[in-house]
């Protein structure tokens, strides 16, 4: 029934031209779209504007509000955790994956990466390399690892008061740099 109506209407407003349908020209007719005659057609803006479009953006951008930089705030114990943390967990798995690549291709290459030739090389260093070598190694898997121990509290929704983070953020510094240090002196 409503289809019925609205094609009467639409053939009405067809076979007619009046000023009804004059006055509603800027409405397509079902019939106009369906042959292609219809054009939409919009406004132009009414301001123009002479300068250059980049210029604008510029000035626009000279009006926002600029966010506080780094330098303002005083460095906290949690940003220079937070990057070594990821320093430190790319470094050890970075260094794995080397030794471990260098480890297959060795055979191939004609390099002597084998357990003994390794043990004889850094024994024949003096003490003092041998140490710092080692320090070196377990540094970033000790700091990686208490730092992720630490990770794992506040996974758990503790320690997470300011003065807690900072001072575990501080307990972990020294926990990674005695645990180095020890596993260096073995």
């Amino acid at each position: 029934m409503i289809s019925q109506k609205v094609a009467q209407q639409s053939l009405r407003r067809l076979a007619s031209p009046s000023a009804l349908t004059s006055s509603m020209a800027k409405f397509a007719s079902p019939a106009a779209i369906a042959t292609g005659r219809y054009m939409q057609m919009r406004p132009t803006s009414s301001t123009t504007t002479t300068t250059d479009p980049t210029k604008i953006l510029a000035e626009q951008r000279l009006n926002r509000p600029v966010a506080p930089h780094l330098t303002i705030y005083r460095p906290q114990i949690t940003w220079y955790a937070s990057a070594l943390h990821r320093i430190t967990g790319s470094l050890a798995s970075g260094s794995l994956y080397l030794f471990a690549t260098a480890y297959l291709v060795a055979p191939v290459v004609g390099w002597h990466l084998e357990s003994a030739s390794i043990a004889a090389a850094f024994g024949a260093l003096p003490v003092l390399a041998k140490v710092l070598i080692k320090a070196a190694l377990a540094m970033p898997v000790t700091f990686h690892s208490f730092n992720g121990v630490r990770h794992l509290i506040w996974d758990f929704g503790k320690a997470l008061t300011n003065k807690q983070v900072i001072t575990t953020g501080w307990t972990v510094v020294g926990l990674s740099s005695a645990a180095a240090l020890a596993l260096a002196l073995l």
